[in-house]
């Protein structure tokens, strides 16, 4: 075994899960807070990818794409909730799965419409080219960026949820939105502020996942499901469950494939599964 070849995958896979993690958060958070069901959250990674690509590879604004690109998803996770969502909220989750699951049908086939059905890809910037030497390992510049950027967007997330007056909210409407009706508090803008920032992030997620691989109208689908084993492992009550989590499956991930390249990815849905099983289990002794 190339002891230089795993320790590079197992950088790689902190990348991968560091931006699993943020993607992994806003499906979280919005499950978490709202008890919903949002099967087209890959699509706004999707959506921030694309972007990002217009942004950084054909106007060369890759700094203002990591703003600019998560407000934009975020506004348009915001006018997605307004107009459709918050209809679905007392539905039930088997309508709410149906229409999430449409709605992303419709987004990838525009992004299609507007982008093309080809793989897209775009360069990282030039300060961030190059790489580092640790060893015989090679690191690329970009990827230690990618950690160290979504390391401080993880820091500012927790500081919302924990420490701001929206985080207050946030967790007083999802504990019991009645309650906080009644006491002045207006339910329907926190939980159109949280889809927000949970579309902010996925958005985010996909700008900087696009210089590192290519991006196809597909990978929302993809991204999505691996989110989704990071939920069910790390759980929806903490930040930091969701982000070991996201660590956890992407070292699996990167490191799996080493052992075994045909079906390293399967070893995520594994892992997703033996914690299902053991939760029931458990449940089911208490």
């Amino acid at each position: 075994m190339d002891l230089s070849l795993l320790f590079a995958q197992f950088l790689n896979g902190i990348v991968i899960g560091m931006v699993y993690f943020l993607l992994a958060f806003g499906l979280s958070l919005i499950f978490g807070v709202q008890n919903f069901v949002n099967f087209a959250h890959g699509s706004l990674f999707l959506i921030g990818a694309y972007l990002g690509i217009t942004m950084a590879g054909r106007l060369g604004w890759f700094w203002p794409a990591i703003v600019i690109v998560p407000l934009l998803v975020g506004g348009i996770g915001m006018a997605i909730e307004w107009l459709l969502l918050r209809r679905l909220y007392a539905a039930g989750h088997i309508y709410q799965i149906l229409g999430t699951y449409g709605l992303a049908l419709v987004i990838v086939e525009t992004v299609i419409l507007v982008w093309g059905p080809f793989t897209q890809s775009v360069d990282a910037p030039d300060l961030l080219r190059g790489v580092f030497r640790i060893g015989s390992a090679v690191v690329p510049v970009y990827r230690v960026f990618v950690v160290a950027a979504t390391g401080l967007i993880g820091l500012i997330l927790w500081f919302i949820i924990q420490r701001s007056r929206f985080g207050l909210q946030l967790k007083a409407s999802a504990e019991s939105s009645e309650m906080s009706a009644a006491l002045g508090v207006n339910v329907p803008s926190v939980f159109r502020r949280t889809f927000a920032l949970g579309a902010a992030t996925a958005g985010i997620a996909g700008v900087l996942a696009a210089p590192m691989q290519g991006v196809t109208p597909g990978s929302g689908d993809e991204i999505m499901g691996i989110a989704f084993a990071v939920v069910v492992i790390g759980g929806l009550t903490t930040i930091s469950g969701v982000f070991l989590a996201s660590l956890a499956v992407g070292l699996v991930q990167s490191i799996g494939i080493v052992f075994w390249p045909e079906g390293g990815s399967i070893l995520v849905y594994v892992l997703m599964a033996l914690v299902l099983l053991t939760t029931r289990h458990e449940l089911a002794s208490a």
